[in-house]
C-alpha cells in the first residue's frame, strides 16, 4: 500500500511538470507604418514590378565582377565575421547544456580500503581469513533528477534557444554590415579615381594656359601678375591632386582590412565611376520586421528574456528530487561485477523556501524589468531600420535632383571659360576673369565626381537598411541550434 502510494505521488508530481508557470511569449509590437515618408527616385518603382525585397547576393545589382570577388572574401575572411561565427556556435552549446538537465545525473566511483583486526600481526594474510590485514573494494553508483515540475528546465532550454538564434542573427548583420562597409569603400576609392582623372586633365589644361600666359608676357602682351596666377592655379591643382592619393591608399587599406588580408595583398585597379545607382525593390515598412537581421536578433533577444521571467516565477514552489545509490563490495578484484556484498538505496524529497525576505520577488521584478527593456531595444531598432531607409531614399531622391543642377552648372562653366579664354586671347579681359571661370568649372566638375559616389554610397546605405537578402525564415530552428 505504502508503495502504492508512493508511486501515485511521483505520478502526480511528474505530471505537474506539464504546468510551466509564467507568461507564455507573445512578439511585442512595434512600430509599422503603411508607407515609407520619403519615396524612391524616379523610375525605381517600374524598373522592379512586382518585386518587393532583394534576392540572393546584393552587390550584383552593381554588375562589377571585382565588386564581387571583394564580397565573396568577406564572408569567408573578415575577422569580425570570423568573431561572430563563433560566438554564435558557443551560444548553440548553451542549449545543449539546458538540455542535459532534462535527464539524470549518474556518476560511479571506485574505493580501496586497508583494515586489520585487533591484536593480529599477520600481514600475510592480505585477501582473505578471519584475522591479518584485509582490502576490501567498492565501486558505488549515485543516481540524482531533479523533474521539471514547474517548467523551468524547458523554459531555460527555450530561452537559451532563442539566445543562439539571436547570434544566428547577429552574424548575419555582422556580414551584412561589413559587406556594405565594403562596397562603399569600393565606390569611394573610385569616386577618388574619377576625381584623380578629372584634376589629371585639369593639370594639362592649366599647363597650356601658363605657356600660353608666358608667352604673351615674353611678347610683352601679358604682366608677370598674369604669370603667377596662373603658375598659382596649377600648382594648387597638382597639389590636390597629390592628396588624393592619401585617400585613396586608406580606403584600399580599409579593403584590404575587410577581406581579412593585410594592406600588401590587395590591389584595386583604378577605374573612373560612370554608372547609376541600379533601381533597389523596397517593399513595405512592415516586411522590415523580416527583413533585418538585427531587428531579428533584438526580437529573439525579448523571447529569451520572457523565459528568464517565468524561470524566476517557478522558484516561488517547491522542487522534488529523487535520487538512489548502489553499488557493491568484495575482497578482490577480479570479483567487482559479481560482489558477495550488494546495497541499493532509492528516496526522494520536496523542499519549499518558507522565507527569503523577498529575494525570489525582487528576482521577478528584476527579470520582468529586464524584459521590459528587452522590448525597448526592440522597438527602438525598428524606428532606427525606419529612420535608416527613410535618410537613404532622401538621399537617393535629393541628389538625383541635385545631379540634374550640377550639369546645368557644369555646361554654364565651360561656356563661361571658352568666352573668357577668347577675350583673353583677344586682350578684351585679364587673367583673372580666366581664373575666375577656371576654379567655378572645376568645382562644379569636382562636386559631380563626389555627388556620383554619394549618390552609390546611398544606394549601399538604402541596401544595407533593408536588411540586405536577408530573411527571418533563414533563422535556424530550435532542433537546428541543439545539434552540434
Amino acid at each position: 500500500m505504502r508503495r502504492r502510494r508512493l508511486i501515485l505521488t511521483g505520478g502526480a508530481l511528474l505530471f505537474l511538470g506539464g504546468c510551466a508557470v509564467g507568461p507564455n511569449y507573445k512578439r511585442p509590437a512595434a512600430p509599422a507604418p503603411v508607407a515609407f515618408k520619403e519615396q524612391p527616385p524616379a523610375g525605381w518603382k517600374e524598373a522592379q514590378p512586382g518585386d518587393g525585397t532583394l534576392k540572393g547576393r546584393w552587390w550584383e545589382l552593381y554588375n562589377d565582377p571585382a565588386l564581387n570577388a571583394l564580397e565573396e572574401q568577406v564572408a569567408v575572411n573578415n575577422q569580425n565575421v570570423v568573431q561572430a561565427e563563433a560566438q554564435f556556435r558557443e551560444a548553440k552549446t548553451s542549449v545543449r547544456v539546458a538540455r542535459a538537465s532534462l535527464f539524470p545525473t549518474v556518476s560511479v566511483g571506485f574505493s580501496a580500503s586497508v583494515s586489520q583486526a585487533s591484536g593480529s600481526g599477520n600481514v600475510a594474510n592480505v585477501n582473505g581469513g578471519s584475522s591479518g590485514t584485509r582490502i576490501s573494494y567498492g565501486f558505488p553508483l549515485d543516481v540524482s533528477w531533479e523533474p521539471d515540475l514547474w517548467g523551468s528546465i524547458h523554459r531555460g532550454i527555450t530561452g537559451a534557444a532563442a539566445n543562439a538564434q539571436s547570434f544566428a542573427a547577429l552574424l548575419e548583420n555582422a556580414r551584412l554590415l561589413y559587406q556594405s562597409e565594403l562596397a562603399q569603400d569600393y565606390f569611394e576609392i573610385h569616386g577618388i579615381d574619377a576625381d584623380i582623372d578629372l584634376l589629371t586633365r585639369t593639370e594639362a589644361s592649366y599647363q597650356e594656359f601658363l605657356s600660353l600666359t608666358r608667352a604673351r608676357y615674353r611678347s610683352g602682351v601679358a604682366s608677370d601678375l598674369d604669370v603667377a596666377q596662373a603658375e598659382s592655379q596649377l600648382y594648387s591643382a597638382q597639389s590636390a591632386l597629390i592628396d588624393l592619393g592619401v585617400q585613396r591608399a586608406q580606403f584600399e587599406h580599409a579593403i584590404a582590412n575587410l577581406t581579412g588580408k593585410a594592406p600588401v595583398e590587395v590591389t584595386i585597379a583604378p577605374m573612373v565611376l560612370n554608372t547609376l545607382p541600379p533601381p533597389v525593390p523596397i517593399g513595405v515598412p512592415s516586411q522590415l520586421l523580416e527583413r533585418r537581421p538585427d531587428i531579428a536578433a533584438n526580437e529573439r533577444r525579448v523571447a529569451a528574456a520572457n523565459e528568464q521571467v517565468g524561470i524566476a516565477m517557478a522558484a516561488l514552489y517547491p522542487t522534488l528530487t529523487i535520487s538512489g545509490s548502489g553499488g557493491g563490495q568484495t575482497a578482490g578484484l577480479g570479483k567487482l561485477i559479481s560482489a558477495p556484498a550488494h546495497f541499493w538505496s532509492l528516496g526522494g524529497g520536496l523542499a519549499q523556501t518558507v522565507f527569503d525576505a523577498g529575494r525570489r520577488r525582487a528576482v521577478i521584478a528584476g527579470q520582468e524589468a529586464a524584459y521590459d527593456a528587452t522590448v525597448a531595444a526592440y522597438r527602438q531598432t525598428v524606428l532606427t531600420a525606419l529612420q535608416q531607409v527613410d535618410d537613404s531614399l532622401a538621399e537617393l531622391r535629393i541628389l538625383e535632383v541635385e545631379g540634374a543642377k550640377l550639369e546645368q552648372a557644369i555646361s554654364s562653366a565651360n561656356r563661361a571659360l571658352t568666352v573668357a579664354t577668347a577675350q583673353y586671347r583677344a586682350g578684351t579681359a585679364s587673367y583673372l576673369t580666366v581664373l575666375i571661370s577656371q576654379a567655378a568649372l572645376l568645382n562644379a566638375e569636382r562636386a559631380a565626381v563626389n555627388l556620383q559616389a554619394r549618390r552609390l554610397t546611398a544606394s549601399v546605405q538604402l541596401i544595407q537598411a533593408l536588411g540586405g537578402g536577408w530573411d527571418a525564415s533563414q533563422l535556424p530552428s530550435v532542433q537546428a541550434v541543439s545539434t552540434k
